[in-house]
């Protein structure tokens, strides 16, 4: 028998997670980290745009989330994350306001939203604290009173739980455990505490035996190495084009300006790489900290 692939590959994730069969996985998995934050859990969940091939052969820069509703109507979006694409918080709060947004049509009344939920399932220390399970809600400064339950953020950050001494008691620990251990033995040691979990597992065997799932796999990851060193690259020489053109601008009269001008041109060069490499708009935006139109102003310069 091969060597399985990683669950923590998002195309892989979604499979498990994402396909309509495994809606129970999902619902294990769900209230698996609504149990470890102390809320009620739901009873049924159902999968929103599921898991299809082509997803994993889009453009390198697509997210393979898996969406669901639950049967009160609330939404859940749950993402798992490989590396630290810098502005986690603006990431997240911006999906998580499309989900929201995304139920109401027009004419539609206000009272019909539902909460919305989005878990990001890291691969990497963000939230600054020990803890390896954090939930964001909107609350009042000076009180801690909530304003409303609408809007919930939960951070899954696999390389804490690997840093602490962790029982397998917690339902929570145990899917983490599954996506990170490395050995078939400790995962068919995981898969005889929850049926769920074995489910999960006989899906990655599936999956990992599978030549069509092979390929799929190793295109994806090749997909994100490349889109990694990318923006890595375009990052590098924008930050260094920046520093040159905020010193030649240091050395005139007006030095702040030519540090402010020198930091734009440096978001104007990182944002013109990353269009000649094929990147999203919205997201270059998003990254390089410039408005939408401005990053259309540069890529159609470049036509």
């Amino acid at each position: 028998m091969g060597e399985l692939l990683s669950p923590k590959v998002d195309f892989v994730f979604k499979r498990i997670f994402g396909a309509e069969e495994n809606q129970d996985v999902l619902l294990n998995f769900l209230n698996a980290v609504f149990e470890d934050a102390g809320q009620p859990l739901i009873a049924s969940v159902e999968i929103l745009h599921p898991f299809l091939e082509k997803d994993a052969l889009s453009d390198k820069m697509s997210v393979l989330d898996v969406k669901a509703r639950t049967e009160s109507g609330m939404l859940v979006d749950v993402e798992i994350q490989l590396r630290d694409r810098r502005d986690m918080a603006k990431r997240t709060l911006f999906y998580w306001a499309k989900l929201f947004q995304g139920q109401l049509q027009e004419g539609d009344h206000y009272r019909q939203l539902h909460k919305a939920v989005t878990i990001n399932v890291l691969d990497f220390d963000y939230v600054p604290t020990d803890r390896y399970h954090s939930t964001f809600h909107l609350r009042e400064d000076a009180t801690g009173l909530m304003l409303t339950d609408l809007l919930e953020v939960h951070f899954v950050e696999l390389q804490k739980l690997q840093a602490q001494a962790v029982g397998l008691e917690r339902r929570l620990v145990r899917w983490m455990l599954f996506l990170t251990t490395k050995t078939r033995e400790q995962l068919e040691e995981l898969a005889m505490q929850e049926p769920a979990l074995k489910k999960a597992l006989t899906t990655l065997e599936f999956l990992s035996q599978d030549e069509r799932t092979r390929q799929l796999y190793e295109e994806r990851q090749k997909g994100l190495m490349t889109y990694t060193a990318d923006v890595e690259s375009a990052r590098e020489e924008g930050r260094e084009e920046g520093r040159e053109e905020g010193r030649q601008e240091g050395r005139q009269e007006g030095r702040q300006e030519g540090r402010q001008e020198g930091e734009h041109q440096r978001a104007a060069t990182t944002a013109r790489k990353m269009l000649l490499a094929g990147m999203d708009v919205q997201q270059i935006a998003e990254f390089v900290d410039l408005s939408v139109d401005a990053v259309e102003a540069i890529r159609r310069s470049l036509n």
